[in-house]
């Protein structure tokens, strides 16, 4: 009893551990690379983007509202432990992105937009990608994609495919066409290093259960 006892405790600090540092890295790539660089991605990193280019809202005060409606929507789908460890991560990255914005640009300037791009796609797929290996969610949006690929015909990729291509087209508000495309690089880039880290080895299956 004593040993299963400190294998789920270890279990539970490996897991937090993966969380704190995926949503550490989420952050900080999402104001050193994308948002200064004026580079967005898909889903509700991507609205977050929008609103602080177009409304100068916060991402931090933002990404709360938007992640939690859309994990209270899916709590059902979704069991108590995922449910409260996505809620984890979503703090941990308000917090973060918080920090880093008080604290100012911490890398030096890179003028090669390409670099900025590869570097900005590669990052946000180890954060995004250590949070759900954790089991859980990186983003409302993925809560949001399970739940619409559960209820219509559409597979989970395709969701993910509209929502991604709906954003970056609401961002040629506030950015060009070649920025747009440079975003497509690095979503496609993000997209690739999520899946290879999560292939890797999970905490829990993120998969909804219902009536969890």
């Amino acid at each position: 009893m004593k040993g299963c006892f400190i294998m789920i405790s270890r279990t539970n600090v490996e897991r937090l551990l993966l969380i704190i540092v995926g949503s550490f890295i989420l952050a900080f790539s999402m104001y050193n690379f994308y948002y200064l660089n004026n580079i967005t991605e898909g889903g509700v990193l991507g609205i977050l983007l929008l609103l602080k280019n177009l409304f100068n809202i916060k991402p931090s005060i933002a990404n709360i509202i938007i992640d939690y409606s859309l994990f209270a929507l899916g709590y059902k789908f979704f069991g108590k432990k995922f449910f409260i460890s996505s809620i984890i991560a979503s703090a941990c990255f308000s917090v973060f992105y918080s920090l880093f914005e008080s604290i100012g640009p911490i890398l030096p300037a890179q003028h090669n937009l390409l670099i900025s791009t590869i570097l900005a796609g590669t990052t946000v797929g180890i954060g995004a990608g250590l949070v759900v290996r954790a089991g859980c969610a990186a983003g409302g949006d993925d809560a949001l994609a399970l739940i619409i690929s559960k209820h219509t015909r559409l597979t989970l990729g395709s969701v993910y495919m509209i929502a991604d291509c709906s954003i970056l087209l609401l961002s040629l508000l506030y950015l060009s066409g070649m920025d747009v495309l440079y975003s497509v690089i690095a979503v496609t880039i993000s997209g690739r290093v999520i899946d290879l880290i999560y292939r890797g080895g999970s905490f829990a299956d993120p998969k909804p259960v219902a009536g969890a």
